[in-house]
């Protein structure tokens, strides 16, 4: 998959207002009532990730979660980042 230039970057991350572009990455960081809502939202982000064949970096500190996205093989940003990016925006459209 071919990496995505600065403006490519820039473009998609508009669709997603919650992420950032960081050192070559795109995050988000995530705040949670609790450790267990933290740790159910991760388990629904590794389904998806799962099933994309394409896994982010994930931090948890207890109720705190900070995601991380870049294709590690491709050397940089793909639109699979962003395509993973997107599913995980809508665990929120689907929560309860």
């Amino acid at each position: 998959m071919p990496l995505l230039g600065k403006d490519e970057v820039r473009e998609r991350l508009s669709s997603l207002p919650d992420w950032k572009e960081q050192q070559g990455e795109i995050i988000r960081n995530l705040e949670f009532p609790d450790f267990v809502a933290a740790m159910d939202f991760v388990n629904s982000v590794a389904a998806k990730a799962e099933a994309a064949g394409h896994h982010p970096d994930i931090d948890i500190r207890y109720n705190r979660v900070r995601l991380a996205l870049v294709s590690h093989d491709a050397g940089g940003l793909t639109q699979r980042d962003f395509d993973l990016a997107a599913a995980i925006e809508g665990l929120f459209d689907s929560a309860p």
